[in-house]
């Protein structure tokens, strides 16, 4: 299997050799065969520190697909929601009858707004402005504009479902169930991977990285999840093997892997997920990313997965080498397994 993602490996293993990253863990898989490398430094500043097999990283927006989405589509399973109904329905704060939970999730909302001084309010301030300071604007179901706000949303509606905070749903409903040990919102400080480095928080370790997450806590959906990279294996086996612990019907796994936009064009989206298109044949791959450094390509079809970890935040956020290496990365797999 090395043999046959050569180029994936060599460039995967680059992003550390040329201190894009501090270190990586990652997984590439293929039906029954696998491969592993944990590479790197978890901390470079204050300390340098080794990376270790097992440590938990903040998966930032990861948290999106492996825990709001999954309790929304045990909402859509149960009835207790539709696609169609309107967020005006479960949050009556906000004031445009028009998005539904069907934009949410497609990110086609159009909601959108500035909050001043945003990461110095309260929780409760917090969520106040994003339900009562936000707009819809003209790309409301025209175009797809990925942004945290329709997360944050789907975390408060599904609270309203429920009647508990949406992190603890994902606990719950999600993690739990699955065994995923090493996910939580509440990681055990020493095993975690460092972010970044802040004049007023100083080195973010064991606290979500997003300032959303941090302030808002077990109110957020949008981000705040750490895990390790067998968390995520684990998971992303049982969504694409259709065997969610009986969590999650067939026919509702199957709306991930599908086109959920009313919007032509390539750069499509399914229940939370971005869609790609093999380019052989043309079928649906589904992929997310996180800001902290991690992302997930998974294809259903083929039984095939790659599966990144890194905290290319560390020590610094703005990294523009990460993003050119992580698009080229993204490429390169495509074309190797396909031609595997």
């Amino acid at each position: 299997m090395k043999q046959q993602y050569q180029k994936t490996i060599a460039g995967l293993n680059a992003m550390v050799d040329q201190e894009i990253v501090p270190g990586i863990s990652y997984v590439l898989f293929d039906h029954d065969q696998e491969y592993r490398k944990v590479k790197g430094l978890a901390e470079v500043r204050p300390d340098k520190k080794q990376l270790r097999v097992g440590m938990q990283y903040d998966l930032a927006s990861l948290t999106k697909v492996i825990g709001t989405v999954p309790v929304i589509a045990m909402a859509l399973q149960t009835g207790e929601l539709t696609l169609n109904d309107p967020v005006q329905k479960y949050l009556a704060e906000f004031s445009d009858p028009r998005p539904t939970i069907r934009h949410l999730l497609t990110h086609t909302s159009g909601i959108c707004g500035y909050i001043p001084h945003r990461d110095e309010l309260s929780a409760t301030k917090l969520k106040r402005a994003y339900l009562t300071h936000q707009h819809v604007d003209e790309s409301f179901n025209r175009q797809i504009r990925y942004a945290d706000v329709n997360f944050l949303y789907l975390g408060w509606i599904a609270e309203k479902i429920f009647k508990k905070p949406i992190q603890q749903l994902i606990t719950e409903k999600v993690l739990e169930p699955l065994k995923m040990v090493g996910a939580t919102f509440k990681p055990f400080l020493p095993n975690t991977v460092p972010t970044e480095i802040q004049p007023q928080r100083g080195l973010i370790r064991g606290v979500a990285h997003d300032p959303k997450a941090y302030i808002l806590g077990e109110k957020c959906g949008c981000a705040g999840l750490f895990a390790s990279l067998d968390d995520l294996v684990m998971y992303s086996r049982a969504l694409i093997e259709t065997n969610l612990n009986d969590l999650l019907e067939v026919k509702i796994i199957d709306q991930m892997f599908k086109d959920q936009t009313l919007i032509p064009g390539e750069h499509s989206r399914s229940l939370g997920w971005k869609l790609l298109h093999a380019t052989n044949d043309r079928h649906l791959i589904i992929s997310h990313t996180g800001f902290t450094g991690t992302w997930l390509i998974l294809d259903k079809k083929e039984d095939q997965g790659m599966i990144v970890l890194t905290n290319r935040v560390h020590p610094h956020a703005k990294n523009d080498d990460y993003l050119w290496a992580r698009d080229q990365l993204f490429a390169t797999y495509l074309h190797e397994k396909e031609n595997a």
